[in-house]
């Protein structure tokens, strides 16, 4: 019979009990606070990926936003097709500010190119990558929740493996404390002291075995706690530990790509300014200004000088010229400063001359030029006046200058010659269908598209004939433009502009809006003479001497007052040279003359009858 003293069994119980303790303290206080640690460690990890995410987000949407923007102002300041700015765009300076527009958009495609790349390298992937590491961090930590309820259920199959031990203990100390007691005790019969020492032996053989079953469950716990703590939360913690570690590389290498994405497209960035500063080098302010020049040259010569008009000369003739009153009769008295003289013309008035008109006395043609005032008018407002009464332009632009009107008709020609192009476009694409359908009859008749080629056919030929009207008109324009210029290099009528012209011209804009031309009174400077017999005969001008020749260069039709019609390689003499005003005066015959463009007439002087006009003018 084994017996256990009390004291042993009551140090077992204590070491035990202290053991217990010592567990518990390090389950509780080291485990668990460990991996309440890690868990809000790892979870602030995520919440710095998912800011980072954020972040690049709003990023992608910046960069497109502002990309959209310079899309934008690329297209607002872009010409619209088929108006006036696409001409502008011969200039270089219009077209290097296209060109930075140009460039412009293509910058702004490579913001477009930054956003497109954050989002698929970035935050595409970081957000796949976040979704990923969750799960690897929920499947850690559910393995240490694992062990560690593994671990706390060994824990207590210790304990109540323990406790029945403890409690068999007790119960085989009483047995034994009974038995010793009845084996005393004299009054006691053999048989219940038997009994008791059964009893006795048989709570002393339950304790036996409780204790093995203890003994055997604490060496299995020790086990189990030894691989708890020395290999299965050490290696739970290493892949927490490996998993934050590729979350900070991952994170590293997201913000090295960051700044990649945008060091990609410096280059790109880099030649767009290159191209936008060569388009800018690329202006020619010389060239610009040749454009202009060729765009609103006019073709017509300079004026010539403005001849002075001596107004002294009143003042000799009372003295020196006394045949005036001499020729006439008796009863005419001396001309006095009271009346008007009905001499004056309008500048551009016809009036007939009667063929058995006797000639004025030359001192009358003197005493006109003496009394009228000059009458230099401007071209540019008679054109005006032209235009507002003629309306719409010729055909053949000969209302325009012959520089301006070369190139209406050469850009007529060009016209006329791509709807050629266009037409018979359409005719060799019906004969090939023609041609189909006779291969084909099942496609379609042949015979329906005969009509339509029969048209395309008269449509050519009525285009091209339109094509030689305008190119005949154009090589005249041309080759008389060539001949005009010799012959004005020749007579020696290129001269420079008198500022007394310019200033003429203005007068005459400012007192005749619609064109026309009238004096002003306020400036007039006229000798008044009584009305006398000697008005009647100054009414009748002398015809102006023949001073040279011309020849018609093109045909002008003179539906103002004051010009007169010509057609085209007539010869007509000259009465008047251009006083600067871009008209020339000439006579057809006694009856017809009136003013013609100067630019539409070749004029051949007679140097003999030019001075003597000019010594006339100067007396």
């Amino acid at each position: 019979m084994i017996t256990f003293p009390l004291a042993v069994v009551k140090g077992l119980l204590s070491t035990l009990g202290e053991r217990r303790f010592l567990l518990e303290e390090f389950s509780v206080g080291c485990e668990e606070d460990q991996f309440d640690n890690l868990e809000k460690h790892t979870q602030w990890g995520i919440d710095v990926l998912e800011k980072f995410i954020k972040f690049v987000k709003e990023r992608t949407e910046i960069e497109l936003s502002y990309a959209k923007q310079l899309r934008n102002l690329s297209k607002k300041y872009q010409p619209k097709k088929n108006s006036k700015e696409e001409e502008e765009y011969r200039y270089t300076s219009a077209r290097a500010f296209l060109a930075t527009l140009n460039e412009m958009n293509d910058y702004a495609g490579q913001h477009e190119v930054i956003s497109e790349n954050m989002t698929s390298l970035i935050t595409g992937e970081l957000t796949r990558y976040v979704q990923e590491l969750k799960q690897e961090r929920k499947s850690h930590f559910h393995d240490g929740r694992k062990a560690q309820q593994h671990i706390e259920t060994c824990w207590k199959q210790l304990e109540a493996s323990k406790r029945r031990f403890e409690r068999d203990c007790k119960e085989a100390d009483r047995a034994q404390q009974y038995f010793e007691k009845m084996d005393a005790d004299i009054n006691v019969t053999k048989a219940d002291v038997e009994k008791a020492r059964q009893q006795a032996q048989l709570r002393h053989q339950m304790a036996e075995d409780s204790k093995a079953e203890y003994s055997s469950t604490l060496q299995k716990f020790n086990s189990e706690q030894h691989d708890h703590y020395y290999t299965h939360i050490p290696h739970i913690f290493q892949k927490i530990q490996e998993m934050e570690e590729r979350r900070i590389v991952r994170i590293g290498e997201s913000m090295k790509t960051f700044a990649e994405v945008d060091r990609q497209v410096i280059p790109i960035i880099g030649k767009c300014l290159d191209e936008i500063t060569k388009a800018a080098e690329s202006i020619d302010h010389k060239n610009d200004s040749q454009l202009v020049i060729e765009a609103f040259k006019s073709g017509f010569e300079p004026p010539g000088d403005v001849d002075f008009e001596d107004f002294t000369q009143p003042m000799k003739r009372t003295v020196s010229e006394s045949s005036l009153s001499n020729s006439r009769a008796d009863g005419k008295s001396e001309p006095k400063f009271g009346g008007k003289s009905k001499g004056k013309l309008w500048p551009f008035i016809k009036k007939n001359k009667s063929p058995k008109q006797q000639k004025e006395p030359l001192s009358h043609r003197f005493n006109e030029f003496m009394t009228s005032k000059p009458k230099i008018h401007c071209f540019r407002s008679l054109k005006r006046g032209l235009s507002l009464k003629l309306g719409a332009g010729p055909e053949d632009f000969s209302n325009l200058p012959p520089e301006q009107r070369r190139k209406k008709l050469q850009q007529k020609v060009d016209e006329l010659n791509r709807d050629i192009q266009k037409e018979m476009d359409q005719r060799d694409a019906l004969t090939k269908m023609k041609d189909v359908y006779i291969k084909n009859p099942q496609m379609g008749d042949a015979a329906s598209v005969d009509h339509r080629l029969a048209e395309l056919g008269q449509n050519i030929e009525k285009l091209r004939l339109e094509v030689q009207k305008f190119e005949g008109w154009l090589a005249e324009v041309e080759g008389r433009l060539s001949m005009r210029s010799e012959a004005r290099r020749q007579s020696g009528l290129y001269e420079a502009q008198n500022p007394s012209a310019v200033n003429s011209c203005a007068q005459d804009r400012e007192s005749s809006p619609d064109g026309s031309y009238t004096e002003e009174q306020s400036q007039e400077t006229e000798m008044k003479v009584p009305a006398t017999d000697f008005d009647d005969e100054f009414d009748d001008e002398e015809p102006l001497p023949t001073i040279g020749t011309c020849k018609a260069l093109y045909t002008f039709e003179g539906q103002n007052e004051g010009t007169i019609s010509v057609a085209e390689g007539e010869m007509l003499y000259v009465i008047e040279e251009d006083k600067g005003d871009g008209w020339t005066r000439i006579r057809r015959n006694e009856d017809e003359e009136g003013y013609v463009p100067t630019s539409y007439v070749e004029v051949y002087l007679d140097k003999n009858a030019k001075d003597v006009y000019k010594s006339l003018e100067k007396i």
